[in-house]
């Protein structure tokens, strides 16, 4: 008797599952917030150089001064006469005048990271990512070793340090250092908290259960996120509120059992039975000892069957040792690169675009629900190949005009179309991201399918780093960040043209189906076209009988 078959007995859709998707939809929020913390803590408001005669001026009478000078936020004026500035020969600015976003004291503002000292904020930012690539390599690894749910709490609980320590810090070394720590959970705390739930949600409810949960939770997430930050009024303040509650997953292991199929894996028969009867307990249902036998029996003898016939000598490297799937898979590594940074990019460019960067970002985080629901109700109609490359292609499209944009319109008095465009470009990129998963895992053939997501994930999460450099280049012209985006997307668009459409395929299972798989679809095949070229000869043959 296999694991679903028992769990059906135990109840696979109860109370036991409630709780666990209540903590999925917990874990949701903590990781959105400490994913996007240091973008809320690093808001940078308009500023300019203290000058003694501006010190009790109303924003608009110190706007209106800065504004006749060549570089307004950092300029260093000796005088002002007659409403005029005159404009310092040499010197730096070394106070700011700051014109704080509802009295809310970021970074940037804290340790006057502005001007010549912006990209310190920005270097820092990158080690975050460094510090998700070490993460994932690493939890990952304990994961085998010590389970999923030791590890889920580790993962969890450093990057819920790294946030704390970061609230204290007042160097950019320092700075750096924590944000690696604090990156060391990205993915990992929330893949792992996925893996616990998915196994024991019944087969039928998986999908729905999840998607809500996930969809909702990490959005709701978002969406609060600046407001808690505003209400706070302190970056420091606002890590606290993102870290802390991190303390809960202590609190796990009463709820969440262990992962059955790692127990399985390596023959914790004893520890999987117990959890399923602790599941049978917590949803109030009998299950007699002999169902546990039989679940032990069955596993005992299909692992020895196994470990008899286990001849697989696919590796992900023998990948590259093939010219398609070589192809394929450096295709793969270079779109992994293209989404991870186009979304951090979009994601975190809410700066200067004529309001609150709060607000923005808060109301555009509620673009995941409905980019969470066209993948649904679009993908298995149009394809795995047709949704991606309409994605990207449309996405790239939306990032660019939001670039003009930015150029020809005055963004104080434009600000409702901006944010608007800012929407769709987020919205653009996240349904193109989540294209993008599916679709690149069901290339890669199922022997070596595990580590070959996993290795283009690490990489993509490495070249996520590049993300807080490309948001800088706006300190040199503010839509160039759209611009890199806008293409570094088109170019994604027409790396889908070189791969084949995967759905109503039979997905390869080894290396060599891998080789073979779709070799005579061309590069303008895609599902949905096909589906009209079958409906249409079904009526023309039924014409002629």
């Amino acid at each position: 008797m296999d694991f679903d078959s028992v769990l059906e007995k135990c109840g696979n859709f109860e109370r036991y599952q409630f709780i666990l998707l209540l903590l999925y939809g917990f874990t949701n929020i903590l990781a959105s917030m400490h994913y996007f913390a240091q973008t809320i803590i690093s808001f940078t408001p308009e500023h300019w150089c203290f000058h003694e005669k501006l010190n009790n001026a109303n924003i608009s009478y110190i706007q209106g001064i800065y504004e006749q000078t060549p570089n307004p936020q950092c300029t260093l004026l000796d005088d002002i006469i007659d409403d005029h500035p005159v404009i310092s020969s040499g010197g730096q600015c070394r106070e700011w005048i700051f014109n704080y976003d509802h009295d809310y004291n970021s970074i940037t503002t804290d340790l006057k990271w502005v001007c010549d000292d912006a990209f310190l904020s920005t270097v820092g930012q990158s080690f975050f990512f460094v510090g998700s690539i070490v993460g994932t390599i690493f939890f990952g690894f304990l994961a085998d070793r010590i389970g999923r749910l030791p590890a889920l709490i580790c993962s969890t609980l450093t990057g819920a340090t790294g946030d704390f320590l970061t609230s204290f810090v007042e160097s950019p070394t320092v700075f750096a250092l924590f944000r690696f720590i604090s990156g060391l959970s990205t993915d990992t705390q929330y893949y792992l908290t996925f893996v616990l739930v998915i196994e024991y949600l019944g087969p039928k409810n998986r999908t729905l259960g999840i998607n809500i949960i996930q969809g909702s939770f990490y959005c709701f997430g978002l969406f609060m996120s600046p407001w808690y930050a505003l209400w706070i009024g302190s970056w420091r303040y606002y890590l606290y509120v993102a870290s802390l509650p991190a303390l809960i997953v202590l609190m796990y292991p009463i709820f969440i059992c262990e992962s059955a199929q790692w127990l399985i894996a390596t023959k914790r028969y004893d520890r999987a039975v117990n959890c399923l009867k602790h599941v049978a307990k917590f949803n109030r249902r009998a299950v007699t000892e002999d169902v546990f036998i039989q679940f032990r029996s069955y596993y005992e003898q299909k692992l020895a069957e196994e470990a008899k016939l286990n001849t697989n000598k696919d590796t992900f490297w023998g990948m590259f040792r093939t010219p398609r799937l070589r192809k394929f898979i450096i295709i793969l590594l270079l779109k992994c690169m293209i989404i991870k940074v186009s979304y951090n990019v979009v994601s975190r460019n809410m700066e200067g675009l004529g309001t609150s960067p709060f607000m923005i970002f808060s109301l555009t985080s509620l673009t995941y629900i409905p980019a969470s629901l066209t993948i649904i109700l679009l993908q298995n109609r149009i394809g795995r190949k047709g949704m991606a490359f309409s994605a990207y292609f449309v996405t790239s499209i939306i990032i660019a005009v939001t670039g003009f944009l930015i150029v020809f319109l005055d963004r104080e008095q434009n600000a409702i179309l901006l944010a608007i465009m800012v929407a769709l470009g987020r919205y653009g990129v996240i349904m193109t991201y989540d294209a993008e998963v599916q679709y690149s895992s069901e290339f890669i053939p199922t022997t070596v399918r595990g580590r070959g997501v996993a290795n283009v994930h690490v990489l993509g999460l490495g070249f996520a780093a590049l993300n807080p450099y490309i948001i800088y280049l706006a300190q040199y012209f503010k839509p160039l960040p759209s611009i890199v985006t806008a293409v570094v997307m088109m170019g994604g668009a027409l790396l889908c043209l070189a791969l084949p459409e995967t759905l109503n395929q039979k997905l390869p299972a080894t290396l060599k189906d891998g080789e073979e798989f779709a070799r005579h679809q061309r590069w303008f095949a895609f599902a949905c076209f096909n589906r009209e070229r079958r409906k249409a000869e079904a009526s023309e043959n039924g014409n002629i009988h």
